[in-house]
């Protein structure tokens, strides 16, 4: 037996007034398509529910032990919308933010200040990505906005705004004959060991290994690394070294690890991206308090 809500706040409206006409009011629709309803509602539970006569309309004893489970369904109906609206409103109000390592920089707050100024009621959630993933979320919708660092695979997918551009670092082992300089060129290591993102990561593997500055010449890699840790302790273990960003140095930086300046490649660029496709007005929103912010840095 399938009985519609529907059907059931009609019972509910014509047990209530005891009148097919006042119901049908209640309810806008014709008073014919009411009693139609309610007759198509007594067939499907093969019980009278109301006697009818020319002066009255009243309860069977079927109807009134139907009237409480009735009032009580469409109650319960009524706050479970209420509670879907509610989440969808939410939903709709929040932003999730991906990354892959922590942007710092003072970006976030500075972003977030001029977000709530148009979008007072935005709440934000902050989700951390493994390194296998360079789109930090955006290209399986994990994520809504993110901060990457280009260049991109399928750049065309994106829209993006650079929010830094940094000189490139080098991590290597305390122990290491060059950590004792105050920077490193590049040709002097350029035939080492050094740690890659996985294959996964595609442009940006080859971007953090500084292909276009090898001259043709394979890399070595040591180890694939996909977060911070993992590049603390294999660089500390002596399986390779690692280029980074400035701004990420402190990630890397501590106990058997140092970091370097490194010459001969490029500044890194890190951004904030979304899905070119995705016009969602808190979407659009964060990229253009992200516009701002970087203007006024």
């Amino acid at each position: 037996m399938d009985v519609h809500g529907r059907d059931l706040g009609y019972f509910v409206a014509v047990a209530e007034e005891l009148h097919f006409g006042r119901a049908s009011e209640r309810l806008f629709i014709s008073q014919p398509a009411l009693s139609k309803q309610i007759r198509a509602l007594e067939r499907q539970l093969g019980a009278q529910l109301f006697e009818r006569d020319r002066r009255s309309v009243t309860l069977t004893p079927v109807g009134a032990a139907l009237l409480p489970h009735a009032r009580a369904i469409l109650a319960q109906w009524t706050d479970a919308r209420a509670d879907v609206d509610a989440a969808k409103t939410a939903q709709a109000a929040t932003l999730v933010i991906g990354m892959s390592t922590s942007p710092s920089r003072g970006l976030l707050p500075a972003i977030r200040s001029r977000m709530t100024e148009r979008f007072p009621q935005v709440s934000i959630t902050l989700r951390q990505i493994a390194w296998n993933d360079p789109t930090a979320g955006l290209a399986d919708g994990g994520t809504d906005v993110a901060f990457v660092w280009l260049p991109l695979s399928e750049q065309d997918r994106f829209d993006t705004v650079v929010v830094a551009r940094e000189p490139h670092n080098i991590a290597l082992p305390a122990s290491h004959p060059l950590a004792g300089r105050e920077f490193i060129d590049f040709a002097d290591v350029i035939a080492e060991p050094f740690l890659a993102l996985p294959p996964e990561a595609g442009a940006l593997r080859d971007y953090w290994l500084a292909m276009d500055s090898r001259g043709g010449r394979p890399p070595v890699i040591g180890a694939e690394i996909t977060s911070a840790e993992e590049t603390h302790e294999a660089v500390a273990a002596g399986l390779g070294l690692v280029l980074l960003a400035a701004g990420n140095a402190p990630l890397i930086a501590r106990d058997d690890v140092v970091v370097r300046p490194v010459h001969g490649i490029a500044p890194a660029e890190l951004a904030v991206a979304r899905r070119r496709d995705d016009h969602r007005p808190l979407v659009l929103g964060y990229i253009e308090a992200t516009r701002r912010a970087t203007a006024e840095r």
